[in-house]
C-alpha cells in the first residue's frame, strides 16, 4: 500500500531484457536502501514492484510481461527519471490517498501550460476509465497523488504546485508524455457495490441508511 507522496526520484541505470520480461535497475540517493530487505515493495512511477536485489545506491526489480503490457514502464530507457515511493509503514502519516500500485491504464498528456507559479495538465485516458474521474476526487499519475480539477469526456485536469513539479518527474512532462494512471480504489469498490446486477448495496439502501 502506498500514499502517492513521492519520497525520492531515481534514475534507470539498467534495462535487461530476456524472455519477454525486464530486469529493471534503479539508482537513487534519496532512499535508505541499507534499511530495506529483498522482497520490499517499491513503487516506480506508480507501479508496485518487488525489489529482488539491492546494490550501492539502488535496487533491481523484475517487470513481468503483464506489467509491461498495462503500464508505461516498457517505454523507459537508461537515464530516464522515475518517481519512487517505498511501501507505507504502520504509523506513517497518510498524506495523499490510498494507492495500491496496481496501474489501471496508460494516459497521455495532451495539454501543459503555466498557471501563475503552478503547472496545469490535461491528461487523456481510455474511455472505460473516465467514469472513475470526478471533480475534487483523487487520481494517481506516475505514482503521484493528485486532485482532479475538472473532467471532460475522457480527459481530466490537474494542477501541479511548484513543490510537486520540483520533487517529482511531473515537472518535466510535455505534450504527448505517456503516464501510468491508477484510479481511486474507493471508486472501484463503490461501483461494484452499486452494480445493478448484484444484490448488494443500492442507492436506495445508502439513502435509507443516511449515507447519501
Amino acid at each position: 500500500m502506498f500514499t502517492g507522496i513521492i519520497k525520492a526520484m531515481g534514475t534507470i541505470s539498467g534495462m535487461e531484457r530476456g524472455g519477454g520480461d525486464v530486469r529493471l535497475s534503479v539508482r537513487s540517493e534519496g532512499l535508505p536502501f541499507s534499511t530495506f530487505a529483498v522482497g520490499e515493495s517499491i513503487a516506480v512511477n506508480g507501479v508496485c514492484l518487488t525489489a529482488v536485489a539491492f546494490h550501492d545506491g539502488g535496487f533491481d526489480a523484475d517487470v513481468s510481461t503483464e506489467t509491461l503490457d498495462v503500464t508505461a514502464l516498457g517505454d523507459l530507457g537508461v537515464g530516464d527519471t522515475v518517481n519512487l515511493e517505498p511501501a507505507l509503514a504502520v504509523g506513517e502519516r497518510l498524506g495523499g490517498h490510498f494507492v495500491s500500485g496496481h496501474v489501471d491504464c496508460v494516459g497521455h498528456v495532451i495539454q501543459q501550460e503555466k498557471d501563475a507559479r503552478s503547472l496545469r495538465l490535461v491528461v487523456e485516458i481510455p474511455a472505460d476509465y473516465a467514469r472513475y474521474m470526478v471533480k475534487k476526487g483523487s487520481v494517481t499519475v506516475d505514482g503521484v497523488s493528485l486532485t482532479i480539477n475538472e473532467v471532460s469526456g475522457n480527459t481530466f485536469g490537474v494542477n501541479i504546485i511548484p513543490h510537486t513539479a520540483e520533487s517529482t518527474n511531473v515537472g518535466a512532462y510535455t505534450q504527448g508524455t505517456t503516464v501510468n494512471i491508477e484510479v481511486d480504489m474507493l471508486a472501484r469498490y463503490i461501483e461494484r457495490l452499486l452494480d445493478k446486477d448484484d444484490d448488494g448495496v443500492s442507492m436506495e439502501f445508502l439513502r435509507a441508511h443516511g449515507y447519501v
